[in-house]
């Protein structure tokens, strides 16, 4: 029996800069279409995405962002977005985009 955890969450942006960068987008990007229904998706349930198992995770993010959870959401076009869970509250949940790429730039910082 496949139980699905559904969780409603804020989504927010790692960091001004990768909200810039998606602020950057042109409102006729597909990329940003896709991130955009991502974000949608984030927001009606924290765990759409597909998790990473920890000892995959980049040591970049747990350095830079502290992660200690990642998931990954398949954009279209082999496109992927990479977000941790953070709950800073019993009640709140808080889906943090890290970044999106391509295939090969996502094959790349997992090192396959």
């Amino acid at each position: 029996m496949n139980m699905r955890i559904i969780k409603k969450s804020k989504v927010v942006f790692a960091n001004d800069k990768i909200e810039k960068e998606f602020n950057n987008l042109s409102n006729y990007d597909e990329t940003r279409k896709w991130i955009e229904k991502a974000i949608e998706e984030l927001k009606q349930n924290a765990f759409c995405g597909i998790p990473i198992p920890k000892r995959l995770i980049p040591k970049e993010y747990v350095i830079k962002y502290g992660v200690n959870n990642l998931w990954k959401y398949d954009l279209p076009n082999a496109w992927r977005l990479d977000y941790t869970i953070k709950t800073p509250n019993r009640v709140e949940i808080i889906s943090v985009i890290l970044e999106w790429f391509n295939h090969p730039d996502y094959e790349r910082r997992f090192k396959y």
